[in-house]
């Protein structure tokens, strides 16, 4: 089967999460048939994951203004601005509704196995940057299929790739076979199954962003509760607690996410949670009653816990895209002129420079990693950030590079970002919300 002329074809956008749906919803906006491909079973199926989460960015700064514009002729209009949306609302009320204007311009239940250049693997030179791209998908139903298109926007995220306890960056020993006893995401307590798993119980706490402070707080709220006395939480820190150490506090330009880290050190304060600092797993193993004990890589072992929340982080899964030749930074795996803007030993949300595809190009002319996925390592995104880049690329695939140049964005400084926030709980102040996956940290 030939390849159709490159003008013919759709760009394809992989994943329907926030930044995904804002690409088709710009690209639309240039005149450019987008097509959505999404691995799950509806629109916004990861940030569908963390629905109990609430963002610690409100609804004026989680709505693109591309999808607002395609979303008004059918009288949808967005929640009060002021207002914090959980990732359930964001899900329901603003990416469902997007999904369903784009119609069959989203597809789901597939899965992109694959990313080349039509008849050329990353090898071959000769005519590539004339061939189309060709994209291998599997359908839930084991289907194969494979779809042609003029540029490839990658908004599949990092929340499926959770990084492992281990200090080294690799999982810690033992880590697999202790599997029924850890989890990689913030548990959803006012699940009544889940809530039995922690209620009365110690539980290890490994990770030093939002999403730590947020299992914390949750655990700490619990042992205040009728159901939960005992609750005890043990923080693993790598390093050692500074003035730092709990983000921002009252000086965080996002007053949500400020509270995030305050409702972390009433836990330790109050003597819901112990910190362990200085503290890299090498090992988890299995003591004789069950539980795990935690081995530290300076010898260390902690007393026993019942469950391990392992809240370290994500990274990009590359592996598809492994035909294609991408330029990324040695350590983060983000683009590599984007890497050095948004080095978490350099920058938190706040302090990330405005940047689009410029900064989003690779070697591979016509494909973009946008949204997380363009961060790699990096935990300080934020979804207004992902906007932008989708803005930006979009324009330059419809041949305005004018428009697409001229990036301009204003963050929020100050605060830690990374993971997955504050629950809507009583430790939370008023309207507190908390930095999710997507939407205050985006992560489709």
């Amino acid at each position: 089967m030939n390849a159709p002329t490159t003008t013919e074809l759709p760009v394809v956008v992989i994943g329907a999460g926030p930044a995904g749906l804002a690409a088709a919803a710009h690209l639309v906006d240039q005149g450019i048939e987008p097509l959505v491909l999404e691995a799950g079973p509806a629109a916004g199926a990861a940030v569908r994951e963390w629905s109990h989460v609430r963002l610690f960015s409100p609804w004026g700064e989680v709505v693109d203004p591309a999808a607002e514009k395609l979303l008004a002729p059918t009288g949808w209009t967005r929640p009060d601005p002021a207002t914090y949306p959980s990732g359930g609302d964001w899900a329901d009320l603003y990416l469902q509704p997007l999904a369903d204007v784009l119609g069959d311009r989203v597809r789901l239940g597939v899965t992109v196995t694959g990313v080349s250049r039509a008849g050329r693997d990353r090898i071959v030179d000769a005519d590539r940057e004339q061939q189309p791209f060709v994209v291998h998908v599997a359908h839930a139903d084991g289907r194969e299929e494979r779809v042609f298109a003029r540029a490839v926007v990658d908004a599949s995220g990092t929340w499926a790739t959770p990084r492992p306890a281990g200090g080294s960056g690799l999982a810690a020993l033992g880590e697999k076979a202790a599997a029924d006893r850890i989890t990689y995401r913030v548990p959803d307590m006012k699940n009544p199954a889940v809530r039995i798993r922690y209620a009365g119980r110690r539980t290890a706490v490994i990770g030093s962003g939002a999403s730590a402070f947020t299992a914390l707080a949750h655990l700490a709220d619990l042992a205040k509760s009728d159901d939960g006395a005992g609750t005890k939480g043990v923080w693993i820190l790598r390093r050692g607690i500074s003035g730092s150490t709990f983000g921002g506090g009252e000086a965080d330009q996002l007053p949500a996410r400020g509270a995030l880290g305050l409702a972390a050190k009433a836990a330790v304060d109050d003597g819901h949670a112990d910190a362990v600092t200085g503290f890299r797993t090498e090992a988890i193993e299995r003591a004789d009653d069950g539980r795990l004990v935690l081995v530290g890589e300076d010898g260390r072992r902690l007393d026993a816990v019942d469950q391990v929340i392992v809240l370290t982080g994500f990274r990009p899964d590359l592996s598809f895209l492994d035909e294609l030749r991408l330029g990324l930074d040695e350590r983060l795996q983000a683009p590599v002129e984007l890497a050095p803007l948004i080095d978490p030993n350099q920058h938190s949300c706040g302090t990330v420079p405005p940047h689009g595809h410029r900064e989003l190009s690779h070697p591979e002319p016509g494909v973009y990693l946008v949204g997380m996925k363009s961060y790699g390592r990096a935990p300080t995104f934020l979804a207004m950030t992902g906007y932008e880049q989708v803005r930006s690329v979009a324009a330059v695939i419809a041949g305005d590079p004018e428009t697409a140049d001229r990036v301009e964005l204003t963050l929020p400084e100050t605060g830690v970002c990374g993971g997955a926030g504050l629950f809507d709980a009583p430790t939370a102040v008023g309207t507190a919300a908390e930095q999710a996956p997507a939407g205050g940290c985006c992560g489709s």
